[in-house]
This record gives structure tokens, C-alpha cells and sequence, in this order.
């Protein structure tokens, strides 16, 4: 991989311009009859060519040779990959929540070790998302994967990932998240020897910032602090394996080069990250807890105004000063589907058994809060100015049903007695 940089801060969906080899980046125009240094140039369309422009994605690429070149894939074995419609099991109304999977005694790759737990909508339509567990103890040599379904959103719990792509390389760890547009090839390097996270596969539209509204023109996450990558590319003439998510099924074909040979480009559908600690919490400074909405940091609308397909929520250190208040999350029923998980620390509505690397599921109108435990201690609680501090929890909130897969319901990992931490809730009421 030939790079001078590796990543730079740059607007999120903004124009891009980057070369690997200064003058390979045509001027003027986008696909000239010869372009710079013997490259090919490609067209890569995150959205449909006529998608209004303030949401039309797509980027030019100067590569060594044409993505067309290649031969047949063949289907192989999905593992514990699953794809919608989740049609595996009955959906429960109950609430769920796992223990961290553990690592494979096995070597595997960031693809062979993906596991899913569930999802929603249909891969086809382009609408709902399914939610994987990566448990990677081996970097992916000469393997190279791209997803046609949808988007990835990676967030990394433990060990980081460098992520070769296409347009060059970014690196994400424990308190960032990474998102690998439908179709870019990457390849995911381990420079901890092994990686564990959460990835959420977006059918739908886009992940995108949220509108503001009445917050103003700043807050939340700020366009300034998404990392894209520099160009850098591969000029490999070796086999390489090229791993296709299409349809729901994996499928493989034998190239004889690297793919990883885009020497320059310029647009706005590429690879990115961010840094979660950058993100300006916003919170009550008067009374009551406000709604999980108001941490969105990325939203995937859907046709609903205000209902998303997927919003990507975080729960970061912040302060607590609301006064005559239930500071944690209250008790709750919603309309939205609520899949969670913990990077670090210890969550704020839970005083126990919601373990960095594990999972809960609180689907459609399924009543879920804090436990037991962490209501007797907010309601006795002096309610001085408190900072949460060395924790970050993530939420994937969603319009339809989260549908669990087979394994999610019979795994090991799932904790069968996740309904005890809400039981012997004394009767209070003296009316």
C-alpha cells in the first residue's frame, strides 16, 4: 500500500480530491480520452444518477485497472452470516440480551467471524438493516470484501481495525465507528492481533447527520470532525480472493491482482470515520430525563418523517444536573426498536450484567428501564451535579421489529434470566 498519510479530518459528504501520485487526477473533466499515467477511470454511484443533489452520492475513480476485469464468483458458505428477511425464528416480545460472544478458538478473518444477531426490512427493497457481531484473530491476507446490500457502520469494542479500502485506508478502535459504503472493497488488518464490535448493515438510505431543528446551527456530531481516507493503492499482480455480499448470500471470485488500485479520486461517496469523543452531548439543564433522540450522532431516514429506518444513538461521558428528577432512564415502552450495546464502562440505567461487548434487544412496546438495583439508588440519590464518566453505550434505533436469527435465540451467550433484574419491585403506593 503506497501512502504518504494515512488519515486527515475533512467535512463529512462534502467533495473529495485526492491523489496517491501527484498528476494523476484529471482537471477539468471527469473521464478525458486518455487519462493521466495510463489509469482507467470508474464511476462508483451510491445513489441513483438522479437522486437530488444534496443527497446524490458518488465518486470518480483513476484506477490501475478496471473493476470489470475479473471472472465469475461463485456462491460459498454464509457461516453465521445472516441476511433479510429474518425469517428464522418467530420474533418474542421478550426482552433479550447476550453476554460478549467470544473470540473462535480457530484463526479467522473479520468475514469468517461475523455472526448475526438479527435485523429487520428486506435487502432487496432496500429498507431496514441487520445487526452483526465481528469477532476477527486474523488479518485478511490477500482477501478483500465488499457488501452489495448495504452500508457497513462498524463500531469497534475491542482492538482496532485498519481498513484498507478502495479509496484509501482509515484505522478504527474502541470509541470511533467507521462506515464502508455499500460496495467499496476493503480489507480489515488487526494492529492488536484481534478485534471484537457491533456492525450495523444498512439496507436503507444513507446514514447521514440529523437535522438540527431548534438545537441550532451547532451541536451533536460536527461535519469538521469525519476522517476520509488519502489516496493509496495497491500495484500487486498477486491472487486475491474477493469476498461479495449480494442478495443475502456470500459469494467468491479468484482475481489476479489486487483491486485495491485506485491511484486517485474525487466525490463524495467514500469510506469514514469519527471519533465519538468529539460529539457535543446536548442535555436538560432544568428537569427530567430527555429522549435517547437527543444523542443521535447518524440517521438513515425512511418515507416517515421523524420514524428512521436506522438512527445511530451513543450514550458518552456527560454531565447530570437536572433538578426534582429520575435521572436514569425512565421506565419505557416504544414504538421504535432498541438494540443496544456497550463499548466500556457500566451503562447508567444498569447496575449489572450489561457487560462491554454484549447486546440487549427491546423490541415494539416491550417495557424495559432501569433495574431494580439502579431505581433504589436514583430515587434516594442527592441530586447534586454528577458526571458519568468512563463509559460509551450505543444505540441502533429502528422502525420495524428487529427479528433475532436462530443462533441469537439459542446461543450460550444469550442470558436466560435477563427478566430477574426487573423482579421484587415493592408496592410503594400509600393512596
Amino acid at each position: 500500500m503506497k501512502e504518504d498519510e494515512l488519515m486527515y479530518l475533512t467535512g463529512f459528504g462534502n467533495e473529495h480530491m485526492t491523489e496517491a501520485v501527484p498528476g494523476t487526477l484529471p482537471v477539468g473533466q471527469n473521464a478525458p480520452q486518455r487519462p493521466p499515467c495510463g489509469l482507467y477511470t470508474e464511476q462508483i454511484s451510491g445513489t441513483a444518477f438522479t437522486t437530488p443533489r444534496a443527497e446524490n452520492r458518488r465518486s470518480w475513480l483513476y484506477r490501475i485497472r478496471p473493476s470489470a476485469m475479473h471472472p465469475a464468483f461463485r456462491q460459498i458458505e454464509n457461516g453465521l452470516i445472516r441476511s433479510a428477511p429474518f425469517c428464522e425464528a418467530p420474533p418474542p416480545p421478550n426482552r433479550l440480551r447476550w453476554n460478549p460472544l467470544p473470540f473462535p478458538d480457530e484463526p479467522v478473518d473479520f468475514v469468517d467471524g461475523l455472526v448475526t444477531l438479527g435485523g429487520n426490512g428486506e435487502a432487496s427493497s432496500r429498507i431496514g438493516i441487520a445487526l452483526h457481531i465481528y469477532r476477527a484473530t486474523k488479518p485478511m491476507d490477500d482477501r478483500v470484501f465488499y457488501d452489495a446490500d448495504g452500508e457497513l457502520l462498524i463500531v469497534p469494542q475491542s482492538g482496532r481495525l485498519h481498513l484498507a479500502t478502495e479509496l484509501g485506508v482509515i484505522e478504527a478502535g474502541p470509541g470511533d465507528f467507521a462506515v464502508i459504503p455499500r460496495g467499496i472493497k476493503f480489507r480489515a488488518a488487526l494492529p492488536d492481533g484481534r478485534a471484537r464490535g457491533y456492525v450495523c448493515e444498512n439496507y436503507g438510505p444513507l446514514f447521514r447527520l440529523p437535522e438540527l431543528g431548534p438545537i441550532g446551527a451547532n451541536g451533536l456530531a460536527n461535519p469538521r470532525d469525519f476522517r476520509t481516507p488519502v489516496a493509496a493503492f495497491e500495484d500487486a499482480d498477486r491472487a486475491t480472493q474477493v469476498l461479495a455480499k449480494f442478495e443475502g448470500n456470500l459469494w467468491a471470485a479468484e482475481f489476479d491482482h489486487s483491486p485495491l488500485d485506485v491511484v486517485a479520486w474525487h466525490g463524495n461517496y467514500a469510506p469514514y470515520a469519527y471519533d465519538l469523543s468529539r460529539f457535543n452531548t446536548m442535555g436538560t439543564l432544568s428537569f427530567d430525563h430527555p429522549d435517547p433522540s437527543i444523542f443521535t450522532v447518524m440517521t438513515s431516514p425512511s418515507d416517515v418523517p421523524g420514524t428512521a429506518n436506522c438512527d445511530f444513538v451513543i450514550f458518552p461521558p456527560r454531565w447530570l444536573v437536572a433538578e426534582h428528577t429520575f435521572r436514569p432512564p425512565w421506565f419505557h415502552r416504544n414504538f421504535m426498536n432498541e438494540f443496544m450495546g456497550l463499548v466500556h464502562g457500566v451503562y447508567d440505567a444498569k447496575a449489572e450484567g450489561f457487560l462491554p461487548g454484549g447486546a440487549s434487544l427491546h423490541n415494539c412496546m416491550s417495557a424495559h428501564g432501569p433495574d431494580r438495583v439502579t431505581f433504589e439508588r436514583a430515587v434516594a440519590a442527592e441530586l447534586k451535579p454528577q458526571k458519568i464518566e468512563d463509559a460509551l453505550a450505543f444505540m441502533f434505533e429502528t422502525r420495524m421489529v428487529i427479528r433475532p436469527t436462530r443462533f441469537a435465540l439459542e446461543t450460550g451467550t444469550l442470558q436466560r434470566d435477563y427478566d430477574a433484574c426487573w423482579a421484587g419491585f415493592e408496592r410503594m403506593f400509600n393512596g
